[in-house]
C-alpha cells in the first residue's frame, strides 16, 4: 500500500498519512460510542480502528490490549492512549485518552447536579430505585462472564474464594488482596507450575488475530523504541502533573480537609484498580460509606447506574463519589461548587496516571508480554478480582433488597448482616426481573437500565413506592 504523508496535518508528519484533523474526528467518534463497559468499548475501537480505518493491524491491536490488561486503571482508555500514541506520538495519546473520557465527565457531572439537587424528590428517587436493580443484575453478569474466562482450574478458584472471604468476612483491604494474589501468581509462574500457565489473548468479536494490512505497518516507530532518557523525562512530567496538585492541596489545606482526602484516596485507587471498575468499587464503597461518610450505601449504586448510562469508562463513577464528598463537606464554598471541584479532582488523580503507565511502559511491552511470571501474576489477580466482584454483588444486594442491616462481629469475622423483616419485595422483584432480562433473554445493558428505571417510576405512580 502506497501512503503519502501529510506533514502539515499532524504534529510530527506521520508516515502513515492519517492527518491530525482526521484523528480528532475518529477519536471523537470512538468517545461518543464508548458505552457498555470495557468489552463494548474495546469492540468499538477494534471495529473502527482495525476493520474500518485500518490504522493498525489486528496483531498490534491485541498486542497493545494485552499490555493494557497488565496495568491498573481502565484498560479501554489506556488502549486508546496507546494507539493514539503509536499514531501521533505523545500529542496523539493525550488526544485519544482525553477525548475518551471527556463526554463521560460532562454527562456524569450534569447527572450529579441533578442528583444532588433533586435526588430526594420522590419521582427521582423512584427512577434511581429502578436503576439500582438493573445495576445489581449487571454486576452479577460481570461476575459470571469474568469467572468463566479466568477460573480455569482449582488453584484459580481457590484464589477467588480466598479473595471473597478476605474482603467480605475479614475486611482485608482490597490492595492487600490484589498484591497478595499477584505475588502468588508471580511465584507460581516463576516456578513454572501448570496451574499458572497463561495462554491466549483477548480477541474482540471472537475473531482471530489474523494480520490486517494497516496504515501504521509493522515497523516500530522511532518514538516507540525504548530510551532511558525519554523514560526519565516522561516519568518526571507525568508524575509532576499527577502528584504536585495532590501535594499542594494536602500542604495547603491539611490532611483532614475533604479535598486532601479526595486527592490522597483516589491517587491510591489509581495504582490498585486492577480488574476494572467493578472490582475496585467494593473497596471504594466500603471506604466512602463506612470510613469517610461521603455516601450512603444506596448512593454508590446510584452513581454506578449513572456511570453505566454515560459514555466512557465505568471507573468514572469515582467522579460522582468525589462530587458528593465535596457537596456534603463544602466548608466555606457553595455546595455545588465544592461538589464540582471534588468531582474534577477525583477525575484528575484517577485518569492522569493512565497516561504515565502508557507513555513510560509501552516501549517495553515486548519484554513484559514474554515474561512468564508477570503473566501468571496477572492471571492470579484476575482470579482474585472475581472474588472481589462477588463481594460487590453481595454488598449491593444486601443494601438494595433489605432496608436495614446490622453489623455482625465474631472474632476476626465482621460483616453487615441483613435484617430479614426489612426485606423489600419490590426491590427483589425488580432485581430478579433485570437478571432474567440479562441472563435469559440476553437483552443489552441500555434496554435493561431503561426498563428498570421505567418500572421504578411505574411503582411510584401506583403508590407502591
Amino acid at each position: 500500500m502506497t501512503i503519502i504523508a501529510n506533514a502539515a496535518s499532524a504534529p510530527a508528519g506521520p508516515r502513515h498519512g492519517v492527518s491530525w484533523n482526521e484523528a480528532v474526528r475518529v477519536w471523537a467518534r470512538v468517545a461518543s460510542l464508548s458505552f457498555g463497559g470495557p468489552a463494548g468499548q474495546i469492540a468499538v475501537m477494534h471495529r473502527i480502528l482495525v476493520e474500518e480505518k485500518h490504522w493498525i493491524s489486528e496483531t498490534r491491536f491485541l498486542h497493545a490490549l494485552n499490555y493494557c490488561m497488565l496495568l491498573p486503571g481502565p484498560e479501554a482508555q489506556q488502549l486508546a492512549i496507546y494507539i493514539g500514541w503509536l499514531m501521533h506520538r505523545t500529542a496523539g495519546g493525550i488526544l485519544a485518552g482525553g477525548l475518551f473520557v471527556l463526554p463521560g465527565i460532562v454527562a456524569l457531572m450534569a447527572l450529579s447536579y441533578v442528583y444532588a439537587a433533586w435526588g430526594n424528590v420522590p419521582l427521582v428517587s423512584a427512577l434511581f430505585f429502578g436503576l439500582k436493580a438493573a445495576v445489581l443484575a449487571i454486576v452479577l453478569e460481570a461476575v459470571v462472564r469474568i469467572g468463566k474466562r479466568s477460573l480455569k482450574n482449582n488453584v484459580m478458584r481457590a484464589i477467588c474464594a480466598c479473595a471473597f472471604v478476605g474482603i467480605f468476612f475479614l475486611n482485608i483491604p482490597f490492595p492487600i488482596i490484589v498484591f497478595g494474589a499477584g505475588l502468588i501468581g508471580f511465584i507460581g509462574g516463576w516456578r513454572r507450575l501448570p496451574a499458572f500457565a497463561v495462554s491466549g489473548g483477548h480477541k474482540p468479536g471472537g475473531k482471530g488475530a489474523a494480520s490486517v494490512e494497516s496504515l501504521l505497518g509493522d515497523e516500530v516507530p522511532e518514538h516507540a523504541r525504548p530510551n532511558l532518557g525519554r523514560a526519565l523525562r516522561v516519568s518526571a512530567v507525568w508524575l509532576a502533573l499527577w502528584l504536585v496538585p495532590v501535594i499542594v492541596i494536602v500542604v495547603t489545606l491539611g490532611t483532614g480537609n475533604v479535598f486532601s482526602q479526595i486527592a490522597m484516596f483516589f491517587s491510591k485507587m489509581a495504582v490498585v484498580t486492577f480488574g476494572g471498575a467493578y472490582a475496585v468499587l467494593a473497596y471504594v464503597a466500603q471506604e466512602a460509606v463506612n470510613h469517610y461518610g461521603w455516601l450512603k450505601p444506596g448512593e454508590m449504586l446510584d452513581g454506578l447506574g449513572m456511570a453505566e448510562t454515560t459514555p466512557g469508562p465505568l471507573i468514572m463513577v469515582l467522579q460522582f463519589v468525589g462530587f458528593m464528598a465535596g457537596f456534603r463537606a463544602p466548608g466555606t464554598l457553595p455546595p455545588m461548587l465544592a461538589g464540582t471541584l471534588g468531582g474534577l479532582l477525583a477525575t484528575w488523580v484517577t485518569f492522569t496516571p493512565c497516561f504515565l503507565w502508557i507513555f513510560l511502559g509501552a516501549p517495553f511491552i515486548e519484554r513484559l508480554r514474554e515474561n512468564r511470571p508477570l503473566n501468571a501474576a496477572l492471571a492470579a489477580i484476575t482470579a482474585a478480582v472475581v472474588g472481589v466482584l462477588l463481594n460487590l454483588s453481595f454488598w449491593f444486594a444486601i443494601h438494595l433488597v433489605f432496608r436495614d442491616v446490622h453489623p455482625w462481629r465474631g472474632g476476626l469475622i465482621a460483616f453487615d448482616a441483613p435484617v430479614p423483616s426489612s426485606l423489600d419485595p419490590w426491590a427483589l422483584a425488580l432485581s430478579l426481573g433485570a437478571a432474567l432480562a440479562i441472563f435469559h433473554f440476553k437483552l443489552g445493558m441500555i434496554p435493561v437500565l431503561a426498563g428498570s428505571c421505567a418500572a421504578g417510576v411505574v411503582l411510584f405512580l401506583l403508590g407502591l413506592r
